[in-house]
């Protein structure tokens, strides 16, 4: 999964089309300002040309919560777990990503009927702490995000990530090959 966050709409779109020509199916645009929504529209219609989804990122309001749906993205991403935020993007048709970095927010995600979480800041939380995750919670799907690049992304996979989403490695051409081979 690739996070594009805080580019001009172009840089925007162009680092989604690498990520889109590395194999990286998923991109998340965060729209916590003008300038975000603006680079998130840009990508969905980038995305839509090639059949791929693009998700809106730190969406933490339920107002938001319609702003991005009105800019067609097509999931919601959240750096916390907001019971409401979840259900509302749900209730509009677009399955929500909450953060955590907690069994106690990873039950509060599972009740409310969610099956996939954010670990954040992954660099902090590390790879034991999903691995262990899975002892309580061994249906639970990771996406292991914040400080992931090319150098880590492997042994996050190798401890129980479903998925890894990385931001300026796709930006750094010395990641490019390590993103690659993934």
């Amino acid at each position: 999964m690739a996070i594009l966050r805080g580019l001009p709409p172009a840089d925007t779109v162009a680092l989604a089309a690498r990520a889109w020509d590395l194999g990286i199916g998923v991109v998340e645009v965060p729209a916590r300002d003008p300038r975000g929504m603006e680079a998130l529209r840009a990508t969905v219609r980038a995305g839509a040309e090639r059949g791929v989804p693009v998700g809106a990122g730190t969406v933490v309001g339920l107002r938001q919560v319609r702003e991005v749906g009105a800019c067609g993205a097509a999931f919601t991403v959240a750096p916390g777990f907001d019971p409401e935020v979840m259900a509302a993007s749900q209730e509009a048709g677009m399955p929500h990503l909450p953060g955590v970095a907690s069994p106690t927010e990873v039950q509060g995600v599972m009740r409310a009927g969610g099956r996939w979480v954010k670990a954040f800041p992954a660099s902090v939380l590390g790879p034991d702490w999903i691995r262990a995750l899975h002892g309580p919670f061994p249906d639970l799907r990771v996406v292991a995000t914040g400080g992931v690049d090319g150098r880590n992304a492997r042994t996050f996979l190798d401890a129980g990530a479903d998925v890894v989403a990385v931001g300026s490695a796709l930006g750094d051409p010395d990641q490019i090959p390590l993103l690659s081979g993934l």
